[in-house]
C-alpha cells in the first residue's frame, strides 16, 4: 500500500450514547442549582448511566442510583439495552429497602428512560421530586460522572472487554457492593467509606 501511495481509512470507533433526550418529553427542572449538599442521608439520589464494553464488540449498560449524602451506591443494575427498567427496578428495590420520607430529590439527566411512564409512577407513589440537568451541561451532573470516572480506573477494565454480561455483574458486585459501599475512603466524607459515614450519622442523630 506504501507503494502504491495508498492510505487505510479507520472507521470511526463506535461509541454508545447514553442520553437521547430528543424524546419530546416534558423534562423537570434541576432543582439541585445553588443548593448546599445534603445533611443526611435519603434527601438527594442522583443517577445516571453508562456503557462497559464486552467481547466481541458488545456492550453491557449500568445504572446507578447514588445517595448525595454519602456518596453511597443504593441501587444499580447491569443490562444488555438502555430500556427504562435499567432505570426503574434498581430505584424501586433501594426505595423498598432504605427509609426514604415524601420528598426525596431524585435527579438524573434528561434521557428518556426518567421520563417513562412507569418511573412517573413511582415517582408519585413514593411522593417523589423530580430534577433533571439543564440540556448539554454534564456539569450538572457531576457526582455520578465522578463515580464513573473512579469506577472505570480502579476496576482497570481489561482491553477487548470482559467475557460476557455475567461476569462482568460478578465483577461490578465485588466492587460496588463489596469495596466502593463498604471500604473505599472518601476525603470528602472524613475519611470514612460511604457506608461508615451513614452509620456515624444515625448514631449521632439517635
Amino acid at each position: 500500500m506504501r507503494k502504491e501511495g495508498l492510505r487505510a481509512i479507520q472507521p470511526p470507533k463506535f461509541i454508545p450514547r447514553t442520553t437521547d433526550s430528543k424524546h419530546g418529553k416534558r423534562v423537570s427542572p434541576n432543582l439541585l442549582l445553588g443548593q448546599p449538599k445534603p445533611s443526611r442521608p435519603n434527601s438527594v439520589w442522583v443517577s445516571d448511566i453508562t456503557y462497559i464494553s464486552l467481547k466481541g464488540g458488545k456492550w453491557a449498560y449500568l445504572c446507578v442510583w447514588i445517595d448525595l449524602f454519602s456518596r453511597q451506591v443504593v441501587g444499580w443494575q447491569l443490562g444488555d439495552n438502555m430500556q427504562e427498567s435499567l432505570v426503574r427496578e434498581p430505584l424501586e428495590r433501594a426505595l423498598l429497602r432504605r427509609r426514604v420520607e415524601p420528598g426525596m430529590i431524585v435527579h438524573s439527566d434528561r434521557g428518556g428512560q426518567y421520563l417513562s411512564h412507569k418511573i412517573k409512577k413511582l415517582i408519585k407513589t413514593f411522593k417523589l421530586k423530580q430534577s433533571m440537568s439543564r440540556a448539554d451541561d454534564p456539569y450538572d451532573n457531576a457526582w455520578a460522572e465522578s463515580f464513573w470516572s473512579r469506577l472505570k480506573a480502579e476496576l482497570n477494565m481489561p482491553k477487548g472487554g470482559y467475557e460476557s454480561i455475567e461476569k462482568l455483574k460478578t465483577v461490578l458486585f465485588e466492587y460496588i457492593d463489596g469495596y466502593y459501599n463498604t471500604r473505599r475512603l472518601h476525603s470528602s466524607l472524613n475519611y470514612l467509606n460511604p457506608a461508615a459515614f451513614e452509620a456515624q450519622y444515625y448514631r449521632q442523630t439517635g
